[in-house]
């Protein structure tokens, strides 16, 4: 039984989707993270590039924005000198049947969302 989560990662479209589908596997953030476990993913108001939005065979406009719409669990961190950032590693992505408005305002990084 999976506890659940308390926290949520701003993240934005077509990011979440492809975290989702399982083709994403790492997130790349500045900061390093301790967190782990199951947290649930919101999906940013502002669109990541129309590039990536073709690998999703999607554009901007078509995902859900502004709402919770799964969860993933985070099960490492490491820093990655190639790309000079730190990769929170991901699995076992879990999609929301209806995707979740948060009752408290999203922040840039990690929020409580409920």
């Amino acid at each position: 039984m999976s506890k659940t989560p308390n926290l949520a990662i701003s993240i934005r479209q077509p990011y979440v989707e492809q975290i989702l589908r399982g083709v994403k596997k790492e997130e790349y953030r500045s900061r390093p993270t301790k967190i782990t476990g199951r947290v649930y993913l919101y999906a940013s108001l502002r669109p990541g590039s129309d590039k990536d939005f073709r690998s999703v065979d999607a554009v901007s406009g078509d995902l859900p924005t502004g709402v919770i719409v799964g969860s993933v669990e985070i099960v490492g961190c490491r820093y990655t000198s190639r790309l000079e950032c730190f990769a929170y590693k991901l699995a076992n992505p879990k999609r929301l049947r209806r995707p979740i408005p948060p009752k408290h305002h999203p922040q840039p990084v990690w929020f409580h969302p409920f």
